[in-house]
């Protein structure tokens, strides 16, 4: 069992949403922005550039919503946990 009162817990649920658009746009034989999914989901470009670049981004239900109805995809299309053990390797693993 995991301790959660340790304060250096790490969680993190990576988005998949570069996937997300690389599959739109084979299916649809053309590129896709940000700015396209900005526009047609509500969610600011700002805060869509930040949901792909970095990493371990804290956003609000509702985005992930949008983005799942732009993409018709389930939650788990748009979003992997990553369990602490693979985070905290990952971590050395760039110290290196």
């Amino acid at each position: 069992m995991f301790d959660y009162s340790n304060d250096q817990v790490i969680t993190l649920l990576r988005l998949k949403i570069k996937e997300r658009i690389a599959e739109m746009e084979f299916q649809t034989g053309r590129r896709i922005t940000l700015g396209e999914v900005a526009k047609a989901t509500g969610i600011n470009r700002m805060t869509l550039s930040k949901m792909v670049n970095q990493r371990g981004y804290n956003t609000q239900s509702e985005n992930l919503d949008r983005l799942c109805r732009y993409f018709d995809c389930r939650i788990e299309d748009l979003v992997e946990y990553v369990p602490d053990e693979e985070v905290a390797s990952g971590d050395e693993q760039q110290k290196d």
